[in-house]
């Protein structure tokens, strides 16, 4: 039977709006298909973040903050991994950023067979999404066609949400790189893995908002084993997981979610999701699906796009660590 010109219509509509949907900011899957000859680019990636992380798998979370940290100042265009004396990597919030070396071993390996090619903005998404999948999450597929920035300023950094924001502020500042509430809320479960230093959250245990009492919002048998941990007038700063259910502190999943409807949140931040009435209800939602690893990766897709740079914007660097000359 022949299509009618109605139903054509419709269908091309609808090849479009597919066709739309695969691509974000500029972004698409698969952009370096054929662009490299025989060679995987992300494969490449893949095989270089694996013998990293059978080393080290602390360098999940690493990454996974790195991405953060670099979305969040500029967009994501890898100024986060330029050297300089008032670079972004010397701001305080990125001082314990790290995972430079890994970014630097795929740049490298990248290289070596497809010069010029594949920009460091695109390895650290591809390594990061690695990274998630080799700690239990879901791989999810990434886009790339970023291209890197030329700029990386501390001063830049004001603008990432401290351990201690409000909800209602950090919804804002979510709000302003394009991200919904519930948007914050999946991507906070990068903290389904990692720690965190006492440092950040010594406060909630000896002198809350300067009551000189810890947070009453915090669970007792947390509070007793973090005071172990993080001694009042230690001179080490210590660490403590952020998912406190210890057999899942390494793996991505919801349970960080569980733990801060327990009130088991190791950061302020952390636990305030599960007590704002703006997030209240959506951390619930996410404690009990199952789901999670789905909808991490969509919200780390979205996150990926902020203020991306492609076409001739930028540059493909030859070094991450420097603009090329």
């Amino acid at each position: 039977m022949a299509m009618t010109n109605t139903k054509a219509a419709a269908l091309a509509v609808g090849f479009i709006f597919l066709n739309l949907t695969c691509v974000l900011g500029g972004l698409q899957y698969g952009f370096y298909d054929g662009k490299c000859e025989t060679s995987d680019v992300e494969a490449i990636v893949r095989n270089t973040v694996f013998s990293e992380f059978l080393v080290d798998q602390t360098i999940a979370p690493a990454l996974i903050r790195m991405h953060f940290h670099d979305c969040f100042v500029n967009g994501c265009d890898a100024s986060i991994l330029l050297d300089g004396h008032n670079a972004e990597k010397t701001a305080p919030p990125n001082l314990s950023v790290r995972g430079f070396d890994v970014i630097d071993a795929a740049k490298a390996a990248v290289e070596g067979v497809c010069p010029g090619v594949v920009s460091c903005a695109d390895i650290i998404a591809i390594a990061t999404r690695d990274v998630v999948a080799l700690s239990g999450g879901g791989r999810y597929t990434v886009q790339t066609g970023r291209r890197d920035g030329l700029v990386s300023l501390a001063e830049n950094t004001i603008v990432l949400p401290a351990p201690n924001a409000s909800v209602s502020s950090a919804i804002h500042t979510f709000a302003s790189k394009g991200l919904t509430a519930t948007d914050m809320v999946y991507l906070s479960g990068g903290h389904t893995i990692g720690v965190a230093h006492c440092s950040l959250f010594k406060d909630r245990l000896y002198n809350f908002n300067n009551t000189g009492e810890p947070d009453p919002t915090m669970d007792l048998g947390l509070l007793t084993w973090l005071r172990l941990v993080c001694p009042q007038n230690a001179t080490v700063d210590s660490t403590a997981n952020l998912d406190q259910n210890s057999s899942t502190s390494s793996t991505v999943d919801n349970s960080f979610y569980t733990q801060i409807m327990l009130h088991r949140g190791v950061l302020q931040f952390d636990q305030e999701l599960a007590l704002d009435p703006l997030t209240q209800s959506t951390v619930a939602a996410i404690a009990h699906s199952d789901d999670f690893n789905t909808k991490f990766g969509q919200a780390m897709v979205k996150m990926g796009a902020i203020q991306v740079l492609t076409g001739e914007q930028g540059q493909i660097r030859k070094s991450c660590r420097a603009i090329n000359l």
